[in-house]
């Protein structure tokens, strides 16, 4: 007999895994694509049009960065506010 576990999908790394480098993938390749065409559409100069590539990688790599890590991590938690005195307050007026 065969013990398989079910692993529930918040603890399945493989699955995020997965998930993450797909996102990526479709988000560097997109956004790349975005940039390509605009920095036709837009810039005469190789240089511009390679850094519009270039800024359009960025995006989308950052874009799929901050989804996985929600992706792994959870959801941001909020700070707390910090604690202003009464005195502080005044002394802008």
């Amino acid at each position: 007999m065969a013990d398989t576990q079910i692993i529930p999908p918040q603890h399945d790394l493989d699955a995020k895994w997965d998930a993450c480098l797909d996102l990526t993938v479709r988000r560097l390749v997109y956004s790349s694509s975005a940039g390509a065409f605009a920095g036709l559409l837009f810039f005469r100069s190789p240089v511009t049009r390679w850094a519009s590539i270039a800024f359009g990688a960025g995006v989308g790599i950052g874009s799929a960065y901050a989804e996985c890590s929600r992706l792994f991590d959870g959801p941001p938690t909020k700070l707390p506010l910090p604690k202003v005195s009464e005195t502080a307050a005044q002394g802008y007026e």
